[in-house]
Order: structure tokens, then C-alpha cells, then sequence
């Protein structure tokens, strides 16, 4: 038979059989992707079938031509007989590649005007690309959404999160649920018992958030379990809901807050000025679940434009008295306080009006950097913190050092042990895993390393390790601090912040194979390189007080000189190569001139906003520094030797402004010219920084 007479036989088929059928279903993207080229030859899928039929058995279809020909073909029967077309994205059969099955790749496809009117539903929440699901369906009127398989395949967390995603621009009217069991008739009861859980999970967030009102949580409630798939499918049976029972039933306790947990008194209300210092509001726990978390606190403008020595705001930071903002919580973040018992804390965004954030808001600017960073180049950043800190303890009347073991010491590492033993479970109780701590060289001096994760997670989790730090010291009878050079004669503190890009769960900073341009790819080397051009504004943010600029020196391994280097502790940037990753490719680059006093959702977003200009330019690396960059003094640019230069370098620089926010830049430029007059006014006064950071 001809191939042609094949595919007149198949059409036939499809055509005798397209009456009884309820829709049509395609598993393309686990075959050979959902970049379907709806104009493939005949003769193209001809020669795709011959190489499938040559390659023996068992017969597996990978042929792009072949697929994409009977994808098309398919279509045309699907809307001559206003059948639905299912496709299956996102995850699935093992053997898939997973960046082939975005639903982005569809694009082509929904805009061929021939298939404008065929129903198209895309399967599995396209779980990990829901978002770019749920704006296909916002965007093109054929398409529809159907969440089955991600639940219950996924956690309760990540089940939640993916409708959430999906919910987020998706109208609810074209969003459905299957359960996809198979196999097992378990598979079935659990999806359908998953599902309900976690949809009556999200709309009540959205009942209490005030985004849906309990009605209309109820009528979204019928439609996604119900009325979507009748209407959608064209089946013939109608959908009878008591809306009254549905209400009092599910949520009837929405509009009467839960009441707080009986033990929790307090909830603190943190946020980290422009200075780097975290404060918070503290309101009783029966308040803050009344109506702090949803209409949050008050707060006074100059609150961000305080300074590491006063309580005021700087007066060139253009934030004063007058004026008042939101604190408002982020409930994602709250956690009960592992030393207390009797509270807990949670980060707040700052908001100008109900849902507006502040320009001045640290965690508003670097989502803003994030969200361009995700519009333009599809990529997300990670970020993991290494945390040095010194223990210090009081001896008549003096601050001294809690021991004076040398680097890595096991005796210093088992004096200490109770007190980091105790922070380690602290952080892992709030969700911030330790990876690796040790003794450094300075005396007292330890470093915590915190488990890498996405950006404004690892901010939130540096926030949070300052503060067990601090705390669990304090509960010792001990003093900790990270002030970046609190002896003058010992060795400084920093808080070296690694990153890497990523793509749809792949790690895209890291070359392909040994022989990519410094083991990183394109994007990656841009990216960093945008970062070592911008670095001396960049420490503006980075490394926020004079005292900053006593620890960045020549041999001290903190990076005095404008380079980069692939395992070089002597350079500001520095490319890792972690166990596991094959010889030649790094997996992240450091930045070393990033301290404890820095903000980090603005030294993040500072770093961020560098690399987007970057990628924007396509800048290139320079060679990278092989030996001490102190060897090499005469050829290689210095860094700031103070705050004064990083701040004259801030003020060249103008991508920081129009990816931060002006208003922004103002009150940090003001904060940070403050520092600078008092400082050099009051030599001594840097010791007093200790019982602030």
C-alpha cells in the first residue's frame, strides 16, 4: 500500500468512526515536541514512515515528520467534526524531553489560521510550565486547561501551587479536571479526592484574600469539577449544585477568622531597611489574624530611609515623616520563632495602596528585576549564601572573641557545637536548610552555608539566618555579629552569595560539555559579564558601609581587584565547579564582595539588573585571572577602597535606575552619603555596629 492510499485508509477511518467520538488526544511532546509544523510535506512524512518501518521492532514512532503530518491531518478531522483536540503536555513517559513539551511551542500552531476554531485542551496542567499554560489560555479562545495527573502525582504543596499558576490568568471557564487514572482503580478515588481537597484549598485563599466572593468560589468550585467539561465535551447531562449547602458546607468558616494558634502571643512584622538592619512591628497574635494579614500595619516613609547610626532618615534620601505605607504580610513566609515558642514572624512587602507595592519596597525591587529577567530571557536566577559571622563574648567590661581556634578547627568546631547545633535546627524547623558549617580563620569567626534555592527564597532565608543566628547567640550569653571588619586586626566577614541560571528546571549557566567557552554557556557568560562591568556600582548595594571597604583588601581572600577566575578565592567573581559536575563546566559563580550588612533583596536585585544588561548587550568575559590578581596590580582595575567610590560609580551607572526604580536609587544613594559623613566624622564609631549587625 502506497503511503498515500495509508493515509486515505486512516482518514477514512477517522471520518466513519468521528460521530461516536468524544474528542481526539495526541502524545506528540513525548515523541518529538509540540513545535508542530502544521505546513509538513506529504513526500517529508513519507520518507519519516520508511525510517520508522526500517528501524525493526518494537515499532516506536519518533519520526518528527510522520507525527507532525498525522498531528495536522488529525486536526483537520477534529474540526470538520467539532471534535476537541487534547494534547498532552508537560510531564509524562520517562523518556521525554522535557523542554520539548512547553506549550509555548504551540504558538505557531494556535495562529494557523485553518485550525482557528479547533478546541484545544492542554493536559496535565503542563506542570512545570503552568504559567505559560494559563497564558495560553488567556490569550487564544480555543485553548482550555485540564489538570489532571499533576494532581495527585505532585506534593500537596507543589498540587496547590500548579492551579494556583494556572488560575492565574486562565479565565476558571476553561478550566477542567480529570482524574487520568489508570492501571489502578486507586489512581482514580485519589485524584478525584486530591483534587477536591486542593481546589477547595485555593479558592478559599482566594474567599479570604478577597479576590472571590464565597458565591463565586462555589459557581468556580462546579465549573472546574463539572460544567466546563459538560459544556466543553458536549456531553449530554446537566449539573444541580445547592450553592447554599455547597457555602455552608465548605466554606463556612470563611468571613470568621480561624482563630490563632492558642500558645502564639506575638507576631513580628519584618522588614530590612536601606541600611540592611531588619526591624519589625510586633501586634498581638489575635490582631494579626483579625487584621494585620490581610489589611497589614502602618509604617512611616522615613522608616527606609534610616541609618546604621541614626534613627532618622537621611536627608538626601527624600523620605521623611510625612507619608505612611502598608506593611503587609507574606503569609508564604510566616514561621513560629524556634527560640520563643510564643511567636512567630513573618516578611512583609511594603504597599503604597491595597495591592500597589511602594517603588521604595527591597522585595518589590527585586521581583521587578525578576520579572524582566523571566519576560525577556525565559530565565530564573538561584541563589545560596555563605554566612561568616563572629561569636563574641563579654569579659570585663570588654567584647571578646568567643575562642581563638585556627581555620576549620575541630576543637574550635566542638566548643561551639551546642550553639551551632541549635542554629542548624532552627534554621531546618524554618524551612532553610544548613549545607556545610565550619570554624573560619578569624578568631571566634564561624560560616553557616545555606542550601541554594530560588532568589527571593534564599533573600527571605538569609533574613532568617541573621536572625537565628543572633538570637540562639544571645540565648548562649553570647554576641553575634556580621559586621564585615569588626576587628580591624583580624579577618573580615562577608556573605559570598552564589548564582546560577535556569531555564524550565535546567540548570542553563553551565556549558555542554568541556569545551563551551569557560565551561558556561552563552547566556551564562553574558550574564556574569554584565555583572563584573556594573561590579563597582553593583557594591553600592553589596557592601553598604565604610567599614564594608576595610575587608575588601588585597589578600584577604575577598576580591580587591575587577576580575574573575574559575576556583580563585582571591577574585570578586569566581566560577565553582562543585563535586559531580564534569571536568571543564562550572555549575554557578560567586560573588565575594557581598557582606552581612547588605540588604539582600536589593544586593540580589542590583546583581540581577547587571546581568540583564548583559544578556541585553551580549558582553563577553575577559580572560580569566590564574594567579593572584595582587600579582598582577599594575594591569588590573581596583575596586572601590570605600563606600565614597562605589557610591561615585553608582551614580555613572544608569541601568541600576531604570530597572530598581528612581525613587529608590534617591533614598539608598542618600542613606548610603550619610554613612559616608558620619563615618568619616567619627572614626571609633564602626565598633558600635556590633549590636546592630
Amino acid at each position: 500500500m502506497s503511503f498515500y492510499h495509508a493515509v486515505a485508509t486512516f482518514l477514512i477511518c477517522c471520518f466513519t468512526v468521528a460521530g461516536t467520538l468524544v474528542g481526539l488526544k495526541s502524545i506528540a511532546a513525548y515523541r518529538s515536541g509540540l513545535e508542530i509544523d502544521t505546513n509538513v510535506s506529504e513526500k517529508d512524512a513519507e520518507e519519516g514512515l520508511s525510517e520508522v518501518l526500517s528501524g525493526g521492532k518494537p515499532v516506536r514512532i519518533t519520526n518528527k515528520y510522520l507525527i507532525d503530518y498525522i498531528f495536522t491531518r488529525s486536526l483537520e478531522v477534529a474540526q470538520s467534526f467539532d471534535l476537541p483536540m487534547q494534547i498532552h503536555t508537560g510531564f509524562g513517559d520517562k523518556d521525554l524531553d522535557l523542554r520539548l513539551s512547553n506549550p509555548l511551542h504551540l504558538r505557531n500552531l494556535l495562529e494557523d489560521k485553518r485550525f482557528l476554531k479547533c478546541r484545544i485542551v492542554l493536559l496535565h496542567a503542563s506542570y512545570p510550565f503552568s504559567r505559560e499554560a494559563s497564558y495560553l489560555a488567556a490569550v487564544y479562545p480555543q485553548v482550555h486547561l485540564d489538570f489532571g495527573l499533576a494532581i495527585p502525582k505532585l506534593s500537596i504543596h507543589g498540587m496547590i501551587s500548579s492551579v494556583k499558576e494556572l488560575l492565574e490568568l486562565a479565565p476558571i471557564k476553561k478550566v477542567m479536571f480529570s482524574t487520568d487514572g489508570y492501571a489502578f482503580p486507586e489512581t482514580f478515588y485519589l485524584g478525584a479526592k486530591r483534587a477536591r481537597e486542593v481546589v477547595f484549598s485555593v479558592l478559599r485563599d482566594a474567599c479570604e484574600d478577597g479576590d472571590l466572593s464565597i458565591s463565586e468560589a462555589v459557581e468556580a468550585a462546579t465549573d472546574i469539577f463539572a460544567k466546563n467539561s459538560i459544556q466543553f465535551y458536549k456531553i449530554n447531562m446537566t449539573c444541580n449544585v445547592d450553592s447554599k449547602i455547597a457555602s455552608s458546607h465548605y466554606f463556612g468558616k470563611i468571613g470568621t477568622t480561624a482563630p490563632p494558634p492558642s500558645d502564639i502571643a506575638f507576631v513580628r512584622i519584618l522588614w530590612v531597611d536601606n541600611s540592611g538592619q531588619c526591624r519589625c512591628r510586633v501586634v498581638p497574635s489575635q490582631r494579626f489574624h483579625d487584621v494585620i494579614k490581610k489589611h497589614g500595619v502602618g509604617l512611616t516613609f522615613a522608616c527606609m530611609g534610616m541609618t546604621s547610626f541614626s534613627d532618622g532618615p537621611a536627608i538626601e534620601s527624600n523620605l521623611t515623616g510625612v507619608g505612611e505605607i502598608r506593611l503587609i504580610p507574606d503569609l508564604s513566609t510566616q514561621r513560629r520563632i524556634p527560640w520563643t515558642n510564643q511567636e512567630e514572624m513573618v516578611l512583609a512587602d511594603m504597599h503604597i495602596k491595597p495591592g500597589e507595592s511602594w517603588e521604595n519596597c527591597p522585595r518589590g525591587a527585586l521581583r521587578r528585576v525578576l520579572k524582566v529577567l523571566k519576560d525577556e530571557f525565559n530565565l530564573e536566577i538561584n541563589a545560596g549564601f555563605e554566612n561568616e559571622f563572629y561569636m563574641l563574648r563579654e569579659r570585663e567590661g570588654e567584647l571578646v572573641p568567643f575562642d581563638s581556634k585556627p581555620y576549620c578547627s575541630t576543637s574550635g568546631f566542638d566548643a561551639a557545637s551546642p550553639v551551632l547545633l541549635e542554629i542548624a535546627s532552627a534554621l531546618q524547623l524554618l524551612g532553610f536548610p544548613v549545607e556545610q558549617l565550619h570554624a573560619e580563620s578569624g578568631k571566634g569567626q564561624y560560616e553557616l552555608a545555606l542550601q541554594h534555592t530560588v532568589c527571593s527564597c534564599a533573600a527571605d532565608g538569609l533574613i532568617f539566618a541573621r536572625e537565628v543566628i543572633k538570637a540562639v547567640a544571645r540565648k548562649h550569653g553570647l554576641l553575634a555579629t556580621f559586621v564585615p571588619k569588626y576587628a580591624l586586626d583580624d579577618y573580615g566577614s562577608g556573605s559570598h552569595v552564589h548564582l546560577s541560571l535556569w531555564k524550565n528546571g535546567v540548570n542553563v549557566f553551565m556549558g555542554a560539555s568541556g569545551t563551551d567557552r569557560h565551561g558556561m554557556s552563552k547566556a551564562g557568560e553574558e550574564f556574569m559579564a554584565g555583572v563584573l562591568h556594573h561590579l563597582p556600582a553593583i557594591m553600592a548595594f553589596t557592601a553598604p558601609l565604610p567599614n564594608s571597604y576595610d575587608r575588601i583588601q588585597p589578600d584577604t581572600w575577598s576580591g580587591a581587584y575587577l576580575c574573575w577566575g574559575t576556583e580563585n578565592r582571591e577574585a570578586p567573581l569566581r566560577t565553582a565547579c562543585p563535586p559531580g559536575i564534569p571536568g571543564g563546566i562550572v555549575s554557578n559563580f560567586e560573588v565575594r564582595a557581598f557582606d552581612g550588612c547588605a540588604n539582600p533583596y536589593l544586593g540580589l536585585a542590583a546583581i540581577i539588573a547587571a546581568g540583564i544588561d548583559g544578556l541585553r548587550k551580549h558582553l563577553c568575559l575577559p580572560d580569566p585571572i590564574k594567579t593572584n590578581p595582587s600579582d598582577l596590580a599594575g594591569k588590573l582595575q581596583r575596586l572601590p577602597k570605600s563606600l565614597a567610590e562605589s557610591l561615585e560609580s553608582l551614580q555613572k551607572d544608569d541601568i541600576f535606575k531604570d530597572l530598581m526604580g528612581e525613587k529608590l536609587l534617591t533614598a539608598v544613594k542618600g542613606v548610603r552619603k550619610a554613612e559616608i559623613d558620619f563615618y568619616s566624622k567619627n572614626e571609633g564609631a564602626y565598633k558600635r555596629l556590633v549590636h546592630i549587625y
